[in-house]
């Protein structure tokens, strides 16, 4: 399988867009510990094997070539939209940048971004005041920096699947939610009480918009 230059072998491209993204996202979240710094490693890891199949060597398409050729007979497997596999499963037509799905995936990563950033600046001050974490996003739910690692993930995950990412998203997903666990159990040690009836009121990943006071998930 030979590579079009105008679609893939662009490595510049994948080095530029991996560490833009990743700068972006380090700009937010500003790792400390090391719980922190496994926790932007993974999504790290997501992120450039993301770009080495957009823009390096695209293996999710080779590997499935066969099938594609086979399903799709006039699918030009060496143009770049031909990443764009979600359009192509759903037999959209036109231009993929366009879609519905590539639409929806600019409101997960705008969104994703913004409650990243919104996270950090309250846990910040928090920090700062040895203090829990209550305000701001923290007041819906109890972890939404790592809520807004999974809607990047998910943004990317709609705009350009591929085999290794589609394997790695719900592996993130079990360490996400086991690291928020650990998170908690260091929290009820430090803040007791507090924690406590923090927790009761405010669910964990998904928020509830009840009027009364939201059960725990």
């Amino acid at each position: 399988m030979t590579h079009d230059a105008s679609g893939y072998g662009l490595w510049t491209l994948v080095v530029l867009n991996s560490a833009l993204f990743l700068m972006f996202a380090l700009s937010f979240f500003k790792p400390q510990t090391g719980r922190d710094w496994r926790t932007f490693g993974a999504f790290a890891a997501f992120i450039v094997a993301l770009f080495v199949e957009m823009y390096g060597f695209p293996l999710s398409i080779y590997l499935m070539s066969g099938w594609l050729q086979t399903k799709y007979p006039n699918l030009d497997l060496l143009s770049h939209n031909s990443g764009h596999l979600w359009s192509t499963l759903l037999g959209e037509k036109g231009d993929p940048h366009f879609g519905p799905l590539h639409i929806a995936s600019y409101v997960f990563l705008g969104f994703g971004f913004y409650l990243l950033s919104s996270a950090w600046n309250v846990l910040y001050h928090a920090q700062r005041r040895n203090e829990l974490a209550k305000t701001g996003p923290y007041a819906r739910i109890r972890h939404p920096q790592y809520v807004a690692f999974v809607l990047i993930l998910l943004g990317f995950l709609l705009q350009w699947p591929t085999l290794l990412t589609l394997v790695m998203f719900p592996i993130l997903l079990v360490m996400y939610g086991r690291l928020a666990i650990t998170e908690e159990a260091e929290m009820r040690k430090r803040f007791g009480g507090e924690f406590e009836t923090y927790a009761v009121h405010t669910p964990r990943f998904v928020p509830s918009f009840k009027t009364d006071a939201p059960q725990s998930s």
